[in-house]
């Protein structure tokens, strides 16, 4: 939050209000930019984290199998239109040398890449390649599932649609099998 200013995001949410017609003087009204300024900081609040400090601690656990934390809830905003999307993440990874990272980094660094105006394909991928980065894994598998209110409430307003997004790196780039068994995974 120490980059954000809020009097300024209070200032645009006024000339807003009355830009619409509204009257940002109207008792309902009164609190609201500054009720949005404080949202806006929290909404925002990834524009200083880098998920890859997530990754920074490993454990030396002898474990080279498949991990994978599943229907990760994230709500980001679509830097398009400034509206919600919001849905789940799964992420898989198969580490290497035993090397893991512990089970919450996973869905903090969805959290710390989806609190910034963005895209879904960006989360996916950003995720994905942090933990490549970090910990140098045999492969890793990120989807991302999520219904956006830019589609919903404007434009072709179909409530429900959800768009999914898939990274494979590694080994889920090659074997067709171990991809598969993480869809399998995921939809169980």
């Amino acid at each position: 939050m120490t980059n954000v200013d809020l009097k300024k995001i209070e200032q645009a949410v006024t000339m807003i209000l009355e830009a619409v017609g509204e009257d940002p003087n109207r008792e309902g009204l009164l609190d609201t930019p500054k009720r949005v300024s404080k949202m806006y900081a929290e909404v925002f609040s990834g524009l200083q984290d880098d998920p890859k400090k997530y990754f920074e601690t490993v454990f030396d656990e002898g474990h080279e199998e498949v991990v994978l934390v599943k229907d990760i809830p994230f709500y980001s905003m679509c830097e398009h239109h400034l509206v919600p999307f919001f849905g789940h993440a799964h992420i898989a990874y198969i580490p290497k040398g035993g090397k893991v990272a512990g089970l919450s980094k996973l869905a903090r660094a969805v959290e710390a890449t989806a609190k910034r105006p963005q895209l879904q394909e960006r989360i996916t991928s950003t995720v994905a390649d942090a933990m490549v980065e970090m910990l140098d894994p045999q492969g890793v598998y990120v989807v991302v599932e999520a219904e956006h209110l830019c589609m919903t409430m404007r434009g072709v307003k179909k409530p429900g649609a959800k768009t999914v997004t898939t990274v494979a790196r590694g080994v889920f780039e090659t074997d067709a099998v171990k991809r598969n068994e993480i869809l399998t995974f995921i939809r169980s």
